[in-house]
């Protein structure tokens, strides 16, 4: 591309509002848009648009878009070159797209699989998107559609299958549920209604993202420790403000209720601050010869003793427990067990 032609390019805006302006049905056409350009160097601007099903603004506007886009590296001989200002369209530097892409047998069964395990684990909000997919997807794909349903992930362990099932039908619904569910740090049952807000699988637990009524806040309810499950006859939809980003991409949101325990963590720890939700993070008065850096004190809210009696013993010195003084005591406990049995094992 000319200097002068990219130098007059501009990259459009919000105002963009042309037929097809939509994200989705740009990328589809900007896919399609690059091998058929190429077959067709020098095509007029006019008759691109027409087969795109597009003014001729928005085309241009595309290929905008087209020229700052390319292979990692970004240097302009990474990116897509073109040209139109004589009213005919060439493109160029484009091979790696230019042909549509092809999956092998063991990509799209990789693929329907990983689909149809998400489709268990989302939300009511992602089930169309992800449906269309997997029609799609299941009509290209020949034989690896047979093959993909003999495959079954175990994303769970432990959860009761008619409690999984309850939670799914709910989010379809969009239905308020009653749990019963076991708090382990307290060894306490309760009873709470919920509106469901997504069901996310890590470490090989499902949680339910959910509004807890009784709390007032967002909760997540592990599934193993739910009692039982039953779906309500009230609409289940949760506060607006719960879909917010940042407490949507949050798997553990503490509560005021959990117990409060203090770490000192020495600076190799620090990596702890950024992995786990913290009530604060301050300078701490310990600190170790020869090691560099300040230490921190940092408060959490812990669901799990088990959970953090595995983090500080992962830690070794670089973290100790301020407090609770009991828990730092089987803490300690914990360790010396561990050091006697690695002793026995190495004799």
């Amino acid at each position: 591309m000319s200097p002068a032609a990219r130098a007059s390019g501009r990259i459009a805006g919000p105002a963009a509002t042309a037929p097809g302006a939509g994200a989705a049905d740009r990328l589809s056409r900007l896919l399609a848009m690059v091998p058929w350009l190429l077959e067709r160097q020098g095509v007029a601007l006019e008759e691109a648009a027409r087969h795109f099903d597009v003014s001729t603004d928005q085309l241009v506007t595309d290929l905008e878009l087209l020229f700052v886009c390319g292979t990692p590296g970004h240097m302009p001989g990474d990116l897509i070159e073109a040209e139109w200002e004589s009213g005919r369209v060439y493109l160029g530097n484009a091979d790696a797209i230019a042909r549509p892409l092809r999956l092998g047998q063991d990509e799209a069964l990789a693929l329907l699989v990983g689909l149809r395990t998400l489709a268990d684990l989302q939300g009511v909000e992602d089930s169309a998107a992800l449906e269309g997919a997997l029609a799609k997807l299941s009509a290209a794909a020949g034989d690896a559609v047979a093959a993909a349903s003999s495959v079954q992930l175990d994303l769970a362990t432990g959860a009761d299958t008619g409690v999984l099932a309850t939670v799914r039908g709910a989010l379809r619904r969009t239905r308020r549920l009653r749990l019963r569910y076991l708090t382990a740090a307290r060894d306490e049952t309760t009873d709470r209604d919920v509106d469901p807000v997504r069901l996310d699988s890590r470490d090989g637990h499902f949680y339910l993202q959910a509004w807890c009524h009784r709390a007032q806040d967002v909760r997540s309810f592990r599934l193993d420790r739910v009692v039982t499950a039953r779906e309500l006859d009230e609409d289940g939809t949760p506060p607006a403000d719960v879909l917010a980003p940042e407490l949507d991409d949050r798997l553990f949101v503490p509560g005021q209720d959990l117990p409060l325990v203090v770490l000192d963590l020495a600076p190799s720890a620090r990596w702890v601050v950024d992995s786990y939700p913290l009530e604060d993070v301050a300078p701490s008065p310990r600190a170790r010869a020869g090691q560099e850096g300040p230490w921190l004190r940092v408060r959490l809210r812990v669901a799990d003793d088990a959970w953090l009696r595995r983090l500080v013993l992962r830690l070794g010195g670089a973290a100790v427990v301020v407090s609770p003084p009991g828990l730092a005591g089987e803490l300690a406990s914990a360790a010396r067990a561990a050091l006697a049995h690695a002793a026995r094992v190495e004799q």
